[in-house]
């Protein structure tokens, strides 16, 4: 059979442009003043003068712990950079914690992650790092989790993109009762940082092609079995494992990282649901799908990336969904624009962030409730009078 490759060239140059080509780091418009309260737009390295930013409120009940693991797999070379060895990755778990455990807040990211993300995405900025890495998020470190088994979630990031511009995704998961997997896949952002000290830079970012796109998310599929092998297997990396129910796990991803999360589910039956977050499927779901596991498209609405989604949402073949966010950008299903409001770098995106990101975090956490906790989603069911700006598309 013959496929029309346009799609597909089309959406690849979209999402070049918006990982490469732009700075990675795009400012919301002035409406989200409520977050800096000076924050309007302004010229490229003229940031507003603000105190210290923070994330929004997680919105479940509960507390938010964090740990981070540096794994290790001794069976596999990287990748992209054979010479470094075994495949490393760096992954923070986000988890339902008690109160009044664990130490201070946990970092959002390192200094040297920060200085490499602006050295390579906004390079006139002339913020210091420490106003990116000094983002104040809401787990503490090395918490105690509460009692209870729970679904974990893995959570994927954007092509050229930290781990910890999901941060706020993953905090919201955790305080609604998920365990949250959020995993960096060295070589393909602008820095990770190892716990020696070391950090890696984007090997991928000045080379990448439209060729290789399908690769990078098959081998972030052989990322997430092998962090999920690491924490449900007998010797289990981290610490807190046995809370984790084994039964119920899921995947979400943001551009190239919700892509992966279909190949991921096609790859490894272990992931139950998978939800796609404005990427373009680069490596196309099976023509036999996904043996009737749920999945989510949630996009920005007229987005060129969501070229690729007819011939996806004819290969799904369990319970879906396709929603589309008016108002939204590729940046807004993540931190993306509190970071452009850091750096100041002007954004035309009308739908503002404080909003975007509590249409992320509801549709989200809605979805895996439904599919991993099985509790009655109305949200899925049609347009929502409470949220005009989601349209939904049904089977």
């Amino acid at each position: 059979m013959e496929i029309n490759r346009a799609p597909r060239r089309a959406a690849a140059a979209a999402v070049l442009a918006l990982a490469l080509s732009l700075p990675v780091v795009t400012a919301s418009p002035a409406a989200t003043a409520p977050l800096l309260p000076s924050a309007t737009a302004t010229a490229l390295g003229a940031p507003p003068s603000h105190a210290r930013a923070e994330l929004p409120r997680p919105t479940g009940p509960h507390t938010v712990g964090r740990d981070t693991l540096h794994l290790v797999d001794t069976d596999r070379p990287d990748p992209w950079v054979p010479s470094a060895g075994a495949r490393q990755l760096m992954v923070s778990m986000y988890y339902p914690a008690r109160p009044g455990t664990g130490g201070p807040r946990a970092p959002y990211m390192t200094a040297e992650e920060a200085r490499m993300l602006l050295e390579s995405r906004a390079p006139d900025a002339t913020v210091p790092p420490e106003a990116l890495s000094g983002v104040r998020t809401w787990a503490r470190s090395g918490a105690r989790p509460v009692h209870g088994r729970f679904p974990l979630v893995v959570l994927s990031p954007g092509f050229s993109l930290p781990r910890a511009t999901l941060t706020g995704l993953a905090e919201d998961l955790a305080s609604r009762g998920y365990v949250v997997a959020l995993v960096d896949h060295p070589y393909e952002n602008a820095g990770t940082t190892l716990p020696d000290g070391q950090t890696l830079p984007c090997a991928l970012c000045d080379e990448v092609t439209e060729d290789r796109l399908p690769g990078v998310a098959e081998s972030r599929a052989e990322d997430v079995s092998f962090v999920l092998d690491r924490l449900t297997g007998r010797h289990p990396a981290w610490r807190h494992a046995h809370v984790i129910d084994l039964k119920r796990i899921g995947m979400a991803g943001h551009s190239l990282g919700g892509n992966a999360a279909a190949t991921a589910m096609a790859a490894d039956a272990r992931v139950r649901a998978g939800v796609n977050m404005d990427g373009s499927f680069f490596a196309p779901v099976p023509d036999s799908g996904l043996d009737g596991r749920p999945f989510l498209m949630f996009g920005a609405q007229g987005s060129p990336l969501a070229e690729t989604w007819d011939p996806a949402w004819a290969h799904l073949d369990g319970w879906k969904r396709w929603l589309t966010v008016a108002g939204a950008d590729h940046g807004s299903f993540t931190d993306v624009p509190l970071l452009g409001e850091l750096v100041g770098i002007p954004d035309t995106a009308p739908l503002p962030f404080e909003r975007s990101t509590a249409l992320t975090r509801a549709y989200v956490a809605a979805f895996f409730d439904l599919q991993l906790k099985g509790v009655p989603q109305p949200l899925f069911d049609g347009p929502s009078p409470s949220n005009p700006e989601v349209s939904v598309r049904l089977p």
